[in-house]
C-alpha cells in the first residue's frame, strides 16, 4: 500500500513537473527596446567618458550583454528602418531622412508585425521617422499604439502637443518624462501577456532643451551649451531609464523582460567619442557605431562582452530566436541572429561578415560617402570618390590610410561596396508618392517638407520636418504633391497657413487634372512665433503659435496617380500665404 502511494506521488509530481515545464514554455518574453536620438558611443560613462552621469545605462551594461562593435546607419531614419526589418534600409525604400525619404514601402514586414501575430501587445513612444502616412506610419507597421510624433525631429519638449493614436494630445512636462510616463501605463496595463514596448526618445536630438537641473551640473562643469544639453539630456534619459527598471521589478517581470538598450547614430556634434573619427552624417567608425546593452536575467550572462561586428540588420532575427517564434515569412533578410552569442549556445554567426553603410540624400545616391567594415579594416570612399583604407585595431582614430600597403584588400572590398550598393538600391521608388484613400486613415495631410516646388517659392528652413513654404511672391510659382488614391471618392480640402494684414485678399487655385478649387484668402493670421526654451540658436525652424485653417470645398479624386498643385493667380499684397500643409478629408461616407 506505502510502495502504491509512493507511486501515484511521483506520478502526480510528474505531472505538476511537465504542467510546468509546459507553463513555462509557453511564457514568451516581453520586449522593452529603447533607443535613443543622436546618443554617440562615447556618451556613456561606462564607454570612459569621464564627465557623464549614466549610472543606469552603466549597470545595464554590466547586468547582461555588452556589444563592443555594434552599428548602425550614419543617420535616424534608415538605422531605424533597418533596426525593424532586419534589411539595409534603401531595401525598404528608406533613404534619407525627410521629403518622404524617410518612408518605408508599406509592404514591409517588422518585428512589431512578427510580434504582434505572434499574441504580442505592440506599442510605440516617441519618434517614429519612417513614414507618416498610412500604411507606413506606426499604426500601419505593426504597433497598436502610438503615442509620439512622426517627423525627423520634434519643435518644442516642453508641455508640447503629441499624436496619440491619430489624435494630437496636450501634454504636461519634459517630452522624455511625458513618454516614459506612458510606457509605464503600457506596461502596467499589459504585463500579465507578452508585450513590446518600442521606445525611440528624441532626445539628445537638437533643440537643445532640457530641464535646468540637467543643463545646470554640465555647464558649471565649463562645458559650452550645446554639450551641457547633450550630456544633460542623456542623464534625463538615464533617471527615466531607471524608472523603468525599476517598473519591471515592482511588477515582478524583469526576469521575463528582455531589456535593449541602444542609439541610432553617432554623436550630434564633436565631443568625448572614445577617440573614434566621425560623428552623426559621417560613415567613419564614430558616426555608425553606437552603444548596445542587452539584458535578460538568468537566460544572458552578467557581465557578457560581444566582440563580433553586430549591427541594426541583426535585431530582427536575434528577437524572433529569443522569444522562440515560430520562423516567420519575411522579405529576405540582411541581419543574423546573434542569440546565441549571448546565451552562449552554439550558432551559426557569421565570423568574417561585411558590414556596410552609405550616406544617401535626395539629390544624388552616387556622390554621397560610403564605407564597408570587416573584421579589421574599414574602406572609406569619400565625396571626392577618394578611397581610404584603416586597420581599425591598430588605428581606432582612422589616422593613417593604409591603402597602399594593400590593395588587393582595398580593391576587394571596393568592389563587395559597389555590388552591394547596386543590389540594395536597384529597387528604390522612383517616385514618392502618398497615399490617399485607405479605409484607416480617411483624413491625409500633405505636408509642406513633401512638397515640390518651381520659381521663387521655397521653404522657411532646409526642408526638415515642420518646415513650410514661403517666399510666394508670383503668380508664376507653383507647389506641389504626388498622391497615389487608393480609394477614389470625395475630399474636404483644407490649407492651413499664415497671412500677413498687407497680404489679405490673395486668391490660391488647387488643381487635381481636371477639379479645382479657388480659395479667396481674406482672414488675418500672423501670430509669431512661441517662446523656445532653447539653450542656444537652433538649426530648425521655431514653431508658430498657430495656424489657421481654411475649408476650400470639396473635390473629387479618381483612383490613380495624381499631381494635386497649388498656385496663386493673384497676389494682390507683397506675397501670399505662408502655407504649412493641405489636409485631404475623406467625406465620401457623409
Amino acid at each position: 500500500m506505502f510502495k502504491i502511494l509512493i507511486i501515484k506521488l511521483l506520478l502526480l509530481f510528474l505531472l505538476a513537473a511537465n504542467g510546468c515545464e509546459k507553463n513555462q514554455k509557453k511564457v514568451q518574453p516581453n520586449i522593452l527596446l529603447i533607443m535613443t536620438d543622436d546618443q554617440g558611443f562615447g556618451d556613456v560613462g561606462y564607454h570612459g567618458n569621464p564627465d557623464i552621469s549614466t549610472p543606469q545605462m552603466d549597470q545595464l551594461a554590466q547586468e547582461g550583454a555588452w556589444f563592443r562593435q555594434f552599428y548602425v546607419s550614419s543617420v535616424c531614419a534608415p538605422t531605424r528602418a533597418s533596426l525593424l526589418t532586419g534589411r539595409y534600409s534603401m531595401r525598404t525604400g528608406t533613404q534619407w531622412v525627410t521629403r518622404n525619404l524617410e518612408s518605408m514601402n508599406p509592404d514591409e514586414i517588422t518585428i512589431a508585425h512578427i510580434l504582434r501575430d505572434a499574441g504580442y501587445q505592440t506599442a510605440a513612444f516617441g519618434k517614429w521617422h519612417n513614414g507618416e502616412h498610412y500604411p507606413s506610419d506606426a499604426k500601419g507597421m505593426g504597433f497598436d499604439l502610438f503615442f509620439g510624433f512622426n517627423g525627423g525631429h520634434h519643435n518644442n519638449y516642453f508641455d508640447t502637443r503629441l499624436e496619440y493614436n491619430g489624435e494630437m494630445v496636450p501634454t504636461e512636462g519634459y517630452i522624455t518624462d511625458v513618454l516614459t510616463d506612458s510606457t509605464i501605463a503600457f506596461i502596467e496595463r499589459n504585463h500579465g501577456q507578452p508585450f513590446f514596448a518600442y521606445v525611440p526618445y528624441n532626445a539628445p536630438h537638437s533643440p537643445f532643451q532640457v530641464p535646468d537641473e540637467y543643463y545646470d551640473r554640465y555647464a558649471e562643469m565649463g562645458y559650452d551649451a550645446r554639450t551641457a544639453s547633450v550630456y544633460g539630456m542623456v542623464e534625463n534619459i538615464d533617471d527615466n531609464l531607471g524608472r523603468l527598471l525599476d517598473t519591471l521589478d515592482e511588477l515582478e517581470i524583469a526576469d521575463n523582460t528582455i531589456v535593449i538598450y541602444l542609439s541610432d547614430n553617432g554623436p550630434n556634434g564633436h565631443r568625448y567619442n572614445a577617440f573614434m573619427r566621425g560623428i552623426k552624417a559621417t560613415v567613419h567608425e564614430g558616426g555608425v557605431r553606437v552603444p548596445l546593452f542587452i539584458r535578460w536575467p538568468g537566460k544572458i550572462a552578467e557581465g557578457a562582452v560581444i566582440e563580433e561586428l553586430t549591427a541594426h540588420i541583426d535585431m530582427l532575427p536575434t528577437l524572433v530566436e529569443l522569444t522562440g517564434i515560430p520562423q516567420p515569412e519575411t522579405k529576405p533578410l540582411d541581419g543574423s541572429s546573434f542569440a546565441g552569442l549571448m546565451l552562449n549556445q552554439p550558432h551559426d554567426f557569421p565570423d568574417d561578415r561585411l558590414l556596410f553603410f552609405h550616406h544617401s540624400r535626395w539629390d544624388s545616391l552616387e556622390v554621397y560617402p560610403g564605407s564597408v567594415r570587416n573584421n579589421r579594416y574599414r574602406l572609406i570612399r569619400g565625396y571626392e570618390n577618394d578611397w581610404e583604407l584603416y586597420d581599425i585595431k591598430s588605428d581606432p582614430g582612422e589616422r593613417n590610410d593604409v591603402s597602399h600597403l594593400h590593395p588587393e584588400l582595398a580593391d576587394s572590398l571596393r568592389q563587395a561596396y559597389y555590388n552591394w550598393f547596386d543590389d540594395v538600391t536597384e529597387n528604390l521608388p522612383s517616385e514618392r508618392r502618398i497615399p490617399v484613400g485607405y479605409a484607416e486613415a480617411p483624413n491625409v495631410t500633405l505636408p509642406a517638407p513633401q512638397a515640390f516646388f518651381e520659381g521663387e517659392i521655397g521653404y522657411h528652413g532646409a526642408g526638415w520636418a515642420n518646415d513650410w513654404l514661403n517666399n510666394w511672391m508670383s503668380t508664376e510659382d507653383r507647389a506641389w504633391w504626388y498622391l497615389d488614391v487608393i480609394q477614389a471618392g470625395y475630399y474636404e480640402v483644407i490649407a492651413e497657413y499664415t497671412l500677413a494684414e498687407e497680404n489679405v485678399g490673395t486668391r490660391i487655385l488647387f488643381s487635381v487634372d481636371e477639379e479645382s478649387l479657388v480659395g479667396v484668402f481674406d482672414q488675418v493670421h500672423d501670430p509669431g512665433f512661441i517662446h523656445s526654451h532653447d539653450r542656444l540658436p537652433r538649426g530648425e525652424v521655431y514653431e508658430k503659435k498657430s495656424w489657421a485653417f481654411k475649408n476650400l470645398g470639396t473635390m473629387h479624386l479618381t483612383e490613380g496617380a495624381h499631381r494635386f498643385e497649388v498656385r496663386a493667380p493673384d497676389i494682390p499684397g507683397e506675397a501670399s500665404i505662408e502655407l504649412k500643409s493641405v489636409r485631404l478629408n475623406n467625406v465620401s461616407s457623409r
